[in-house]
């Protein structure tokens, strides 16, 4: 990460439709297709087809959707495009990563409150993420390793495939159409539940982000600090974990 104070540090040049500078719509399917592959093999053969225990069943889960973002984007990135900084992942300054850590704060009041009135006025109130709340609330491993695989690896491999890969190819689109149309993407992947106002929120600030830095980390910083709200959450509040 460079110390240089520049704001905007090198971004890739304007693509046109066809143009191999920015990733595409094969980028696109290829990548969400590998993520719906990955999460078919939890599905099929991981914890959801164990008898495991809360804690072990919510750390396997929040491992898996850094692993399988990952994977999307890793497939991604062999359909064309060898260079990993027409991704966005290239290096920043401090100064973007403080304002993606602000964004992340400004998100995770946003959904907050977002959240709190959906539930207030249609009654929705199951939280289809409480695997992570048990996984947290199982001990102090437990809890370490809910926030390594929600706050670090979870944003790395959704940022990389869903900004990086996603935003990044309808970015050609507009602005506007980049932004929000990745954003909703983003959001359906998490369920037509409680969960997808508040991913729509933090998936276009993190877009936001990445597209005025030029750079995935800023994005990166933005999903952290909302995912690491929870398990900090389980730690402030003394949840003891799955009775």
């Amino acid at each position: 990460m460079s110390t240089s104070r520049s704001a905007h540090p090198r971004r890739p040049a304007p693509a046109g439709p066809d143009s191999p500078v920015r990733p595409g719509w094969a980028e696109i399917a290829v990548g969400l297709l590998a993520l719906v592959a990955a999460t078919a093999v939890l599905l099929l053969f991981g914890p959801l087809g164990m008898d495991l225990d809360p804690v072990p069943y919510g750390l396997v889960v929040a491992a898996w959707s850094g692993v399988a973002g990952l994977a999307g984007f890793g497939a991604a990135v062999l359909v064309r495009i060898r260079s990993l900084g027409a991704f966005s992942v290239r290096r920043t300054t401090w100064r973007w990563m403080g304002i993606g850590v602000l964004g992340g704060v400004a998100a995770l009041v946003v959904k907050g409150v977002l959240t709190s009135g959906l539930t207030a006025l249609t009654g929705l109130g199951s939280d289809p993420q409480g695997m992570y709340y048990d996984a947290a609330g199982g001990g102090a491993l437990p809890m370490v390793l809910t926030l390594l695989f929600l706050a670090v690896l979870t944003p790395i491999g959704e940022e990389f495939l869903f900004r990086g890969v996603v935003a990044n190819a309808l970015l050609r689109y507009g602005p506007v159409t980049g932004v929000l149309s990745s954003s909703v993407v983003f959001a359906l992947f998490h369920g037509v539940n409680i969960v997808l106002p508040a991913a729509l929120v933090v998936g276009a600030v993190a877009a936001e982000a990445m597209r005025r830095s030029g750079s995935i980390w800023p994005a990166v910083a933005v999903h952290a600090v909302n995912n690491a709200a929870l398990p900090l959450l389980v730690l402030l509040t003394g949840y003891g974990g799955p009775a």
